[in-house]
């Protein structure tokens, strides 16, 4: 993995600034816009949603400063209800074919398939165009042909499933021919294979096209560094698999008790403890690489953000969130959420010359 750019430090002249990032929301205050939205939620049966998101939005956006300044969140609801709408109607026609047929199932995916990458550029087009700084909104200048071309990954790998769905038995007790289920395991190890080839892709279109005044940003990311970002853990987490598999299938071909029944119940919880890794291990350090690699690498000639946030500090907060969430049954969410924002937004600060 490529090494982050290292920030300069401030020239005697002083023409390198740094404008740094701070968050002032409270738990406390957060938890009562949280737990109104949660209710109008629940009479609404769902309706309240694009409600909700706005107050949230407008919360964390005024509660972040940069250079002392806050951001402010101009979208109205009802433009967001819109989009919402049209989501939700989609997949209720996706599920309504499926019930249809195989083949109206398959249409339907690839319809919604190639709808969504123009609802996902509009959607980050309508967020960054309602946010502000310093009364300058942002813009986010991504074409639609550019947001197809950064899907592709993944259209490589639908396409084979679309395919074989086509292959589906509408009768269910007919029966798919055998080779349907080795091309079906090959596509899902395409998948793997592509899945840091998508991720660069996603945030390379993203990162490139975020604009305020006549700045727009740059990403320098490579895919190599994706792929190291993305294989590690999972390496991690296939070995550990194999290895308890392993056990598992020696003992019981072998029909030895080494070392007996105890063997066999502390291989019982091994799901269980790497549920846990993945949770409280594998997930902050992803969370934390991936942040730093992706803000270090945004900028352009004139501001660069630098990112340091720090996998000890993510792993301690995700075990206490963790946690406190389980022993209040849900209700220390806001507070979780308030100081997870806090701390990966103050780890970034922005490098302008």
């Amino acid at each position: 993995m490529e090494s982050p750019v290292t920030p300069a430090e401030p020239s005697i002249d002083g023409s390198v600034r740094r404008l740094s990032i701070e968050f002032t929301g409270s738990g406390g205050e957060y938890f009562r816009i949280w737990i109104v939205n949660m209710l109008l939620l629940m009479v609404t049966l769902g309706l309240y949603w694009p409600w909700a998101k706005v107050r949230r939005l407008r919360y964390f956006w005024g509660n972040t400063l940069v250079d002392g300044d806050p951001l402010d969140f101009h979208g109205e609801p009802g433009q967001m209800f819109k989009g919402w709408a049209l989501v939700g109607v989609l997949f209720l026609l996706y599920n309504w074919a499926g019930s249809v047929s195989a083949l109206a199932d398959v249409v339907a995916f690839a319809a919604l398939g190639l709808l969504w990458p123009a609802l996902w550029r509009s959607s980050m087009a309508f967020r960054l165009g309602n946010t502000s700084w310093r009364g300058l909104r942002f813009r986010f200048v991504g074409s639609m042909r550019d947001a197809y071309a950064s899907l592709l990954p993944l259209f490589l790998v639908a396409l084979p499933l679309v395919l074989l769905g086509l292959w589906v038995p509408d009768e269910p007790e007919a029966s798919a021919p055998d080779w349907v289920g080795l091309v079906f395991f090959g596509v899902m190890g395409l998948a793997v294979c592509v899945m840091p080839w998508l991720l660069w892709c996603m945030k390379a279109y993203q990162h490139r096209h975020y604009a305020l005044g006549p700045l727009q940003t740059d990403f320098r990311a490579s895919v190599g560094a994706f792929y190291g970002l993305v294989l590690k853990p999972l390496g991690l987490v296939l070995l550990l698999s194999g290895l308890a598999v392993g056990l598992v299938v020696l003992q019981l071909g072998t029909g030895l008790e080494w070392p007996g029944k105890e063997m066999m119940g502390a291989l019982a919880i091994v799901p269980f403890l790497l549920a846990l890794l993945v949770m409280f291990g594998v997930a902050p350090w992803w969370t934390t690489r991936l942040q730093n690699l992706v803000w270090t690498k945004t900028g352009n000639s004139q501001m660069r953000f630098v990112s340091r946030l720090s996998f000890r500090s993510m792993l301690w907060l995700s075990v206490k969130n963790g946690l406190l969430t389980a022993v209040t049954l849900g209700l220390y969410w806001p507070f979780a959420a308030v100081a997870t924002a806090r701390l990966r937004l103050e780890a970034v600060h922005i490098r302008s010359i």
